[in-house]
């Protein structure tokens, strides 16, 4: 009996050990407000815009991508752990997931250290994603995204990657993605070409500072351009291809944070440039000069407030654009905050920015609104993580 309760005792005690170094966790967010806008296009979809007006819907993830995960960690010995991660996206509203596939956004396992790093194969955000933590507004739907027209927030598939530990200050990212056709850099058997990139990131209790250069080559022939693929007439230029630089292109930011008490200010420059471009419509640039800088007002341990400006400069007719935008948080809990934000794009004569990060071109369907139109937006929601 005696040996009976030592053996059923040490047995408990493994368990105990083993449930300890290994670990899963559920993980999410859920983001849902309401938006009004102005400045919207109207006509027949996919044909030039007849006319504007204004809209008032149901929203999600304008604040944040609404999301839900599952992570985990086994413990190897030695100080290596196995790490893996499942995330996807989904409309809070209808309950839809995405059509990228169940997880959209994250599928990657790998091998971490302490000492030397994390390395992951698999599927994650795209490496253009680090402005997150340099953009005032943390990459809404309203930001670092809109005058690129989503060149900052696309996912990555067939990925090789590695981060650092930190190390007096600095660390490093690096991200590199395989085509997976037989050409290198793609061919048009694959839905991706290859895609890759680093940045270098200082981080001091005063400020921080990161440089990061990144690429994503056109599927068709790995150019670093679109080809114009005429669609609806010729109409509105709405696929990968007709997006040119805004899809296909070299990016070489810099940025910072500067911490100075209850404010946070924020900064960066982006140079995006194409190569390869052919049959581009008149306001499809080869090159984009990109900037914003703002500032976050912690007002209180739960209120913050934010002010920032967004600007955009492009070649080819392609004009430029400037976001003015405030807003806000609140926190009601650790998990649970209600969210604010009012912005307006101010375009050239020649441009037709939205605030949403809308493809390149004129149709209705776009969602941009007439050449040389302003588009003025108000959202308010709630947010809560899991």
């Amino acid at each position: 009996m005696k040996k009976a309760l030592l053996a059923s005792a040490a047995l408990l005690t493994f368990s105990a050990v083993a449930h300890a170094q290994s670990s899963v966790t559920l993980y999410g967010r859920l983001d849902a407000g309401l938006e009004y806008m102005n400045g919207v296009p109207t006509g027949p979809a996919g044909a030039p815009a007849t006319g504007s007006s204004h809209r008032f819907r149901a929203e999600s993830g304008d604040w944040g991508t609404s999301l839900w995960g599952v992570k985990g960690v086994e413990d190897l010995g030695g100080g290596y752990r196995a790490v893996f991660q499942l995330e996807g996206s989904f409309n809070t509203m209808t309950g839809a997931g995405p059509g990228g596939g169940l997880f959209n956004r994250w599928a990657t396992v790998g091998i971490a250290n302490n000492q030397f790093g994390t390395l992951l194969l698999g599927r994650e955000l795209f490496i253009a994603n680090g402005v997150w933590d340099f953009d005032p507004f943390g990459q809404s739907n309203w930001s670092s995204a809109s005058l690129v027209r989503g060149r900052n927030w696309p996912q990555s598939s067939n990925n090789i990657s590695y981060q650092s530990p930190k190390i007096a200050g600095f660390d490093f990212y690096g991200q590199y993605s395989l085509s997976n056709a037989t050409n290198w850099n793609g061919n048009g058997t694959t839905a991706q070409g290859r895609e890759g990139g680093a940045y270098i990131t200082y981080t001091s209790p005063l400020f921080q500072i990161r440089g990061m250069y990144d690429e994503i080559r056109n599927p068709s022939n790995g150019s670093l351009g679109g080809v114009y693929n005429p669609i609806d007439g010729g109409v509105t230029v709405n696929n990968a291809n007709g997006n040119g630089a805004y899809a296909y292109s070299r990016e070489y930011t810099a940025m910072f944070n500067l911490f100075l008490g209850q404010f946070k200010v924020q900064g960066a420059y982006q140079a995006i440039r194409s190569s390869g471009m052919t049959g581009q419509l008149p306001g499809q640039p080869t090159t984009l000069d990109h900037e914003w800088g703002g500032v976050t007002w912690q007002a209180t341990p739960a209120a913050a407030l934010i002010a920032a400006v967004y600007h955009v400069n492009g070649n080819n007719g392609a004009g430029n654009a400037t976001i003015y935008t405030v807003g806000g948080s609140y926190n009601l809990s650790k998990r649970t905050l209600l969210d604010l934000q009012v912005a307006t794009v101010q375009n050239s004569k020649i441009a037709n920015y939205g605030l949403n990060a809308n493809n390149f071109g004129s149709a209705a369907s776009t969602d941009n609104p007439f050449p040389g139109h302003s588009q003025t937006g108000v959202y308010a929601g709630i947010q809560h993580s899991f």
